[in-house]
C-alpha cells in the first residue's frame, strides 16, 4: 500500500467510475503506482522527448503547453491536486513528445508508465475509469476551442474565473491568457474593470 493521500485518488477513481471501489480493486490500482516529489520550475515532459508516464497530483500545480518558435507558449492545460496529466499522444504512441509539462510549484504525484497502465486496465473497472477520463478531456478540449473562438474573451474569463477559482489565485496570469487565447494585456484589461473588482 502506497504511504500517501489515498483518499483524493480513490474520490477521483469514484466520480468518474460512479460506483464506490472495492478496497481490493483499490489496492491492486495503487499499488501500480509510485509517489515522486516534484520541485517548481521542473518538466515532467518535454515536448521532443517521450512522455513515459502520467500523473496524478495530490499536491501542487502544473501545467501543460506547446511553445512556438518565437517561444510563445500555448497553453493547453492546467493541472492540480486530484487531476491528471501527461502527454498522451507521446505516451500512448511511444513518440516524442508534442507539449512540455511544467511544475508551478512543488508537486506530490503518483506516476504509471505505460505497462502499468496496460495492467492496471486489465481490470475492467479500471479500464472503464479511463476510458471516461479521456472521453470527458476530449470533449473539454473540444468545447473550450469551440467557445474560446465564439465568445468574447470578458465572457471566457468570467466562465474560468467560476469554474476553476483556485487556479485564478496560484497560476501566473499571463498563462491563464494563453489558456483563454488572449493577450496578457487584455486580460489585464478585463481584470480591471469595475464590473470584476
Amino acid at each position: 500500500m502506497i504511504d500517501m493521500k489515498h483518499d483524493l485518488l480513490r474520490l477521483n477513481l469514484e466520480h468518474f467510475i460512479g460506483e464506490t471501489i472495492g478496497d481490493e480493486v483499490f489496492d491492486t490500482f495503487s499499488l501500480l503506482m509510485f509517489k515522486k516529489t516534484i520541485q517548481k520550475k521542473v518538466y515532467l515532459a518535454e515536448i521532443n522527448n517521450p512522455c513515459k508516464y502520467v500523473y496524478f497530483i495530490l499536491q501542487g500545480a502544473c501545467v501543460s503547453y506547446t511553445t512556438n518558435e518565437k517561444g510563445d507558449k500555448t497553453v493547453i492545460q492546467f493541472g492540480l491536486e486530484g487531476n491528471w496529466i501527461s502527454d498522451l499522444y507521446s505516451f500512448f504512441s511511444g513518440k516524442p513528445g508534442i507539449y512540455t509539462i511544467e511544475s508551478l510549484e512543488t508537486m506530490e504525484v503518483l506516476m504509471l508508465n505505460r505497462e502499468r497502465f496496460e495492467e492496471a486496465c486489465n481490470q475492467h473497472l479500471i479500464e472503464r475509469f479511463f476510458r471516461k477520463l479521456i472521453q470527458n478531456a476530449y470533449v473539454d478540449l473540444k468545447y473550450r476551442f469551440a467557445k474560446s473562438n465564439s465568445e468574447e474573451a470578458s465572457v471566457c474569463y468570467d466562465v474560468f474565473v467560476k469554474e476553476n477559482p483556485q487556479l485564478v489565485q496560484r497560476v501566473p496570469q499571463y498563462l491563464i491568457a494563453s489558456y483563454l487565447g488572449i493577450k496578457p494585456q487584455s486580460l489585464s484589461r478585463i481584470r480591471n474593470t469595475p464590473s470584476k473588482k
